[in-house]
């Protein structure tokens, strides 16, 4: 054969011990979506009216502004995680990898981002 020890074949081959990192993590933020999104589903079902007036004033209070912008990040940060190993597992170009790696990053961020200032243009009384 002419290729060494086994050792040798499979060196630098092996597992890159961050599997389980990213699967609990992806696993949290799915937890953390889930009850962010039962406390605004009931706090909305609670809601007097749907009102234009009734909603923001509800969303710019402290509790579910926070709650909303937890769940904006959580949100994006899952999806961030989720399509980064649906990119790894069926892009195998390298430089399309890369380049579609970095298009996530900059959506999942901008995206977030946008979400987050809206959140706080609301709370700061901004919602027009």
């Amino acid at each position: 054969m002419g290729n060494g020890t086994s050792i040798g074949r499979v060196r630098g081959l092996g597992s890159a011990h961050e599997g389980a990192h990213h699967w609990l993590v992806q696993r949290f933020t799915a937890i953390g979506n889930l009850v962010l999104m039962l406390f605004l589903a009931i706090s909305l079902a609670l809601l007097p009216n749907y009102s234009f007036a009734t909603v923001t004033g509800w969303a710019s209070q402290t509790l579910p502004a926070t709650a909303l912008a937890l769940l904006i990040v959580s949100v994006f940060w899952h999806a961030r995680l989720g399509l980064q190993v649906l990119i790894e597992d069926y892009v195998h170009d390298a430089g399309t990898k890369f380049g579609t790696l970095a298009l996530l990053n900059l959506a999942t961020i901008g995206g977030g981002a946008f979400g987050l200032v809206s959140i706080a243009r609301l709370a700061l009384g901004g919602a027009a």
